[in-house]
């Protein structure tokens, strides 16, 4: 979960670096020159336990290491834990061997500070927008809410090197989830209290870069190898780092010899299908749209499903975004899970429920409209700056003129940590937003539904689907061809009710200059760095 690892969904990650572009020759001929990387949108924070966009969690991935990472290839792999373990007691005991590995001011990294890091997210006074990541872990419920102190919840030092979670039954993704709890230098944490994390000089980080020059609104700034770091090499000491939101401008960039990887959007895919330097992944997130539960006229079922069916993602995806994304069918996108019996994929036997249908559409707006009283409804929708989601915004906004008359819907986009805080505060109406995943089960998209979920910006309430969920996270009650089944249920029931209005499955296209080694895209994992070398 890594991340909403949410929201303005559509602002994503990653690229650019400096020299050979496009297949033209490299400036300099040192293997270790710098990257010069851009960013689609602003990093939010650079606190772990505040990281819920994509660019904050590039930014958190370079410059943090949790007990487990993610290999280039999506894989599981040891980081500062000395190996993946198996867990004891029933599945639900894990003890790690750590390590001797320092922080960036040269501090060791201890159990002690997984254990300050751990409790800081689930501490009700830190308000972490990652709390739900720690919910299996023992005590949660009783931590979270304030109702027992943070010294209960499941983890612990057993000594210097060596640390423990325990958690009250068995989680089957628990290993993809390692990866993306954090320590936190306790002398730093309690030197810049709530604003850790809000610029590069109050940060202390344990991964392979330090965070330079970043003063939380920045727009270039640079992550420098850590000198303290010793899990992995890392072969690329300076990556600068520009956010560039327009993608014509990068692509420029890339033509220009300016960059080495840069993403691209909409009808610039499309022009650059036939160049070899282009990447094209489908990854594990959907983009949906959020109905604010707080509002009379956007809590009314039948105004999402009038949107719902008024809209063609098909022709959204291949006429309007032309990236590659593919329509959403449910809210778990495609190869997100298999089927522990047949093998087959999760979203396929779940089916296509958002299928376009324009005379649904219209039947449940006039039903919306008696039930609010108005036959003239005007509704906000929020978006991300970014040349996708306003492009998102637009086609939805001449869909609904068309198709549901008597709906205006009115756009604003705003940059991306405001979208965030906006989404969190529910200062919106319809917000479009989307979630990427850091594991393979369906629950995590499912969780985006969840009442009571940090992560849940909509605050849809429902107590079939709550019911569903709470059968889905009891892993000892189920087994996992139960908890399958479950899952299949409640997502049906999801789009049934729509909750929540998925739109489509993101696709990241890239263009890698061929000069550039160690770096992959998987449908799990983003960009990483540290893997990243010059082949000349």
């Amino acid at each position: 979960m890594k991340i909403k690892y949410i929201a303005t969904l559509f602002s994503s990650v990653l690229v650019a670096i400096v020299l050979t572009g496009c297949g033209q020759s490299s400036a300099s001929s040192d293997k270790n020159r710098p990257l010069t990387v851009t960013l689609s949108g602003e990093p939010a924070t650079a606190d772990p336990a505040q990281t819920t966009d994509v660019n904050s969690s590039t930014i958190v991935s370079q410059t943090m290491q949790g007990l487990y990472t993610l290999s280039s290839s999506g894989k599981v792999v040891s980081s500062v834990a000395k190996q993946v373990v198996k867990p004891t007691d029933g599945g639900k005991r894990y003890v790690f061997n750590l390590r001797k590995t320092k922080w960036s001011n040269g501090q060791e990294v201890t159990a002690k500070d997984f254990v300050a890091g751990f409790q800081r997210a689930v501490n009700p006074k830190t308000k972490s927008q990652r709390l739900a990541n720690y919910k299996f872990i023992k005590n949660f419920k009783a931590v979270s809410t304030g109702k027992a102190p943070v010294s209960k919840f499941g983890v612990k030092a057993l000594s210097k090197y060596r640390f423990e979670i325990q958690l009250p039954a068995p989680v089957p993704y628990f290993n993809y989830l390692l990866t993306d709890y954090y320590p936190i230098n306790q002398s730093a944490a309690k030197k810049f209290g709530s604003s850790y994390g809000t610029s590069s000089d109050k940060l202390v980080t344990n991964g392979p870069y330090k965070l330079i020059g970043w003063n939380g609104t920045s727009t270039s700034f640079k992550l420098k190898r850590n000198p303290n770091y010793n899990i992995r090499k890392v072969r690329i000491s300076t990556v600068n780092v520009k956010v560039e939101k327009d993608s014509s401008t990068a692509l420029n960039l890339f033509k220009a010899n300016k960059v080495q990887i840069t993403q691209l959007t909409g009808q610039l895919v499309k022009a650059n299908a036939n160049n070899s330097s282009l990447k094209t992944t489908k990854i594990l997130r959907n983009a949906y749209l959020e109905f604010n539960s707080k509002s009379k006229t956007t809590n009314n079922t039948n105004l999402h499903k009038a949107i719902s069916y008024a809209l063609d993602r098909e022709q959204l995806t291949k006429s309007v975004l032309q990236d590659g994304s593919v329509a959403a069918w449910s809210m778990v996108p495609q190869g997100d899970a298999t089927n522990p019996t047949t093998g087959e994929d999760f979203a396929k036997e779940v089916g296509n429920k958002l299928k376009v249908n324009t005379k649904a559409a219209k039947s449940y707006w006039k039903k919306a409209q008696s039930e609010l009283g108005k036959k003239q409804i005007s509704v906000q929708l929020l978006t991300g700056d970014d040349d996708a989601s306003k492009q998102v915004g637009e086609y939805m906004q001449a869909v609904v003129k068309k198709e549901l008359p008597g709906l205006t819907l009115t756009l604003k986009a705003v940059p991306q940590a405001q979208h965030i805080q906006m989404g969190s505060d529910k200062n919106y109406e319809i917000n479009l937003d989307g979630w990427s995943t850091g594991l393979y089960d369906p629950a995590d998209f499912l969780q985006m539904a969840e009442y009571g979920n940090a992560l849940s910006f909509s605050n849809w309430k429902d107590a079939t689907y709550q019911k569903l969920i709470s059968q889905i996270n009891d892993t000892t009650k189920y087994s996992e061809k139960q908890r399958y089944d479950l899952m299949i249920k409640a997502d049906k029931y999801l789009m049934q009710q729509q909750g929540i209005v998925p739109l489509y499955q993101v696709a990241q296209s890239n263009l890698v200059d061929k000069r550039l080694g160690g770096i992959s895209f998987t449908a799990l994992s983003g960009i990483q760095y540290q893997y990243a070398y010059w082949k000349s």
